[in-house]
């Protein structure tokens, strides 16, 4: 089976303390795994080691085989151009108009003319179903739901081979947050893309996720299909699903 993420024994501290404590799982291509856990438990540390925007201490990186850790400068951007990133606030550039934030990537990443970017972007973004009327707008002119479409469409704009959402639906009312998650179904099944997502939206997680883990203190304490999380008697998910204040989460 390939694997387009690898993580193996990954650590990271800061200072006294400990962050990612040996974590190790694999996404294989066209696989959509969700990470869970509580608020300050390492998981947007996890994802900026993966990116690489965080050094580890030790242990594996790697994405479709190669070891991000041991890429020159070069290399690294050129893996990056093949993953695409959500981001939780959206992340879009205020003084750019939506079609310019769409395009950014395929400017700058890719050398395309404003005209190649702009006709991709314009399909991106009725591919997340927004009308090409919005292009000329600014973020600003957006509402929360259709900042986040937006971000998404710039997150697929270079037809990713993995995309990275951090907490996506964060913010959303729960009509708008429907409409993201099924978004996010859209993109990795009909275009095969594999994705690793940050989530404490029980809704998102059940809709979007094949796979799931669950961290806690550093530690991949449990890890199952979707359909696992209905059926274990681990008290952590339980708990975790179920937003039982009396726990042991709650007891540690």
């Amino acid at each position: 089976m390939k694997f387009v993420i690898e993580i193996k024994d990954l650590k990271k501290s800061f200072g006294s303390k400990t962050v990612l404590d040996g974590i190790s799982l694999n996404i294989s291509a066209g696989e959509s795994y969700v990470v869970i856990g509580g608020s300050g438990t390492g998981k947007s540390v996890l994802l900026k080691c993966i990116l690489g925007l965080v050094k580890p201490d030790s242990g594996v990186v790697k994405i479709n085989g190669k070891v991000v850790g041991e890429m020159r400068q070069k290399e690294r951007l050129q893996t990056l151009l093949k993953c695409g990133v959500l981001y939780q606030g959206g992340a879009l550039f205020d003084s750019m108009t939506v079609i310019d934030n769409v395009s950014f990537g395929l400017v700058y990443g890719y050398g395309l003319s404003a005209k190649e970017a702009s006709k991709i972007s314009l399909e991106k973004l009725a591919a997340v179903n927004l009308d090409e009327k919005i292009a000329n707008l600014f973020p600003s002119d957006l509402s929360g739901g259709m900042q986040k479409r937006v971000a998404l469409a710039r997150a697929i704009a270079m037809n990713p081979h993995i995309i990275f959402f951090d907490e996506p639906t964060t913010g959303l009312d729960p009509i708008t947050s429907g409409t993201i998650n099924e978004l996010i179904v859209k993109c990795t099944k009909e275009l095969g893309i594999s994705a690793l997502s940050i989530t404490h939206d029980i809704n998102s997680l059940k809709q979007i996720s094949d796979r799931v883990g669950l961290l806690h203190h550093g530690k991949m304490i449990w890890e199952g299909t979707n359909m696992n999380l209905i059926t274990t008697a681990n008290p952590f998910v339980q708990q975790f699903i179920s937003g039982n204040p009396v726990g042991p989460f709650t007891n540690n």
